[in-house]
């Protein structure tokens, strides 16, 4: 894993940013775990991280994901994130890579679609995948592009939606408006509630 993270950590200034150094062990899971990161940096975007090999593979979503499959999301593949990266939130100080704030947005599980492993599919620029999310659901996939915008300097990738039951036809991107507060207040704030409910009624 320290190899993984070796670009992570050589952008980051970490007696200045309170982002996690992936030093800290996080405890193993029998499921794939992702999340998606509203990032307000020099442009705002969301940052989709799936966990896979010990680290989030990760992707910069420039307009954010869409349920409509006719939407085609610009996704920029960033450098490997550390697994504590998915508790994150705060903001990363101005100056510093990627400063700006970050709110989680979305959290939850991924399973790998099609019969190639994740790591085949990854290398092939055809990868599909399932979320089983807070907010969102279902089949995405994330297609390679020949050509990045850059001069050969970055690695652009489609997030495209696929059509099931929790695909729409249009309006693709209302669910971003939607849903604007972040995934860890709402379960704090649930937790919280039901703590005090439980309180008053001892025998529930």
């Amino acid at each position: 894993m320290a190899d993984n993270l070796s670009t992570y950590r050589a952008k980051r200034d970490f007696k200045k940013t309170a982002e996690p150094s992936g030093e800290v062990e996080v405890r193993s899971s029998n499921r794939r775990r992702f999340v998606i990161q509203k990032h307000d940096a020099t442009r705002l975007h969301y940052d989709l991280r799936l966990e896979l090999d010990g680290v989030f593979k990760s992707w910069a979503v420039t307009r954010g994901p869409s349920l409509d499959p006719g939407d085609k999301r610009l996704a920029v593949e960033v450098e490997d994130h550390p697994l504590d990266y998915g508790d994150f939130e705060g903001t990363i100080p101005k100056g510093e890579y990627g400063g700006g704030t970050v709110m989680l947005w979305d959290r939850g599980y991924w399973e790998p679609g099609g019969s190639s492993s994740p790591e085949d599919a990854l290398a092939k620029g055809d990868f599909k995948f399932t979320l089983e999310g807070d907010r969102l659901h279902g089949g995405f996939v994330l297609v390679r592009m020949r050509h990045d915008r850059d001069g050969g300097k970055r690695t652009n990738w489609l997030l495209i939606k696929h059509h099931d039951e929790f695909s729409v036809d249009e309006d693709g991107a209302a669910v971003l408006e939607q849903t604007v507060t972040s995934v860890a207040s709402a379960a704090r704030w649930m937790r919280s509630h039901l703590a005090r409910d439980a309180s008053r009624n001892p025998s529930c």
